[in-house]
């Protein structure tokens, strides 16, 4: 991606943080990017535009995660909680190292906007993760009877929510936090992972 284009990005998703998604000006990202209002529009023709690709550059940054994570499917059998654990803490300390994309990816989430641009969005990116969760449904059958839409709303945005309040000093940044985040998150799920 091109440099002005990726700085354009992190200026808005801290734009966004600092003044809020509906608040957030043109402006107050150009002069976080250090360019002019018109400069930004040669790269983005709208705040929404801008809005979508902050969205989907920390969403592919995210589902990288997975990609270089050593997955053994194994595990599943002797320690299903344990191997949740090894997919789960990679990605809540991701959320929890980036605040600016932490706060932006919480809100665009939880803005009107999002069901709009998510019935249209390519997630072809989280193949591996995808591969992950079958391998999963292979293992505990009983998985499938879950929701799979509750399950992974529960799971995925429960992470960012919970990483949101670390960056924003709510709850403390540490082990303890990290291990009652998990326990909350993964509670529900351990009386689907049996044989």
């Amino acid at each position: 991606m091109d440099d002005t284009r990726t700085k354009i990005i992190f200026a808005a998703m801290k734009a966004v943080r600092q003044y809020g998604l509906e608040g957030v000006r043109i402006q107050n990202i150009s002069e976080l990017a250090g360019l002019s209002s018109g400069a930004l529009y040669r790269y983005f023709e709208s705040k929404e535009q801008l809005m979508m690709e902050c969205f989907t550059y920390v969403d592919r940054q995210a589902a990288a995660i997975f990609e270089h994570l050593k997955f053994d499917p194994q595990i599943m059998l002797a320690d299903p909680i344990g191997a949740v654990r090894t997919l789960w803490v990679p990605y809540f300390r991701f959320w929890v190292a980036r605040p600016d994309e932490t706060v932006f990816y919480h809100r665009f989430r939880d803005s009107a906007f999002f069901p709009v641009y998510d019935k249209n969005r390519d997630i072809s990116y989280f193949e591996t993760f995808a591969g992950m969760v079958r391998a999963f449904h292979e293992v505990f059958p009983s998985l499938k009877q879950m929701n799979q839409d509750l399950l992974w709303l529960h799971v995925l945005t429960g992470t960012v929510m919970y990483a949101k309040y670390v960056v924003e000093g709510v709850i403390p940044n540490n082990q303890e936090t990290e291990e009652t985040v998990f326990q909350f998150l993964t509670e529900g799920l351990s009386g689907y992972l049996s044989l």
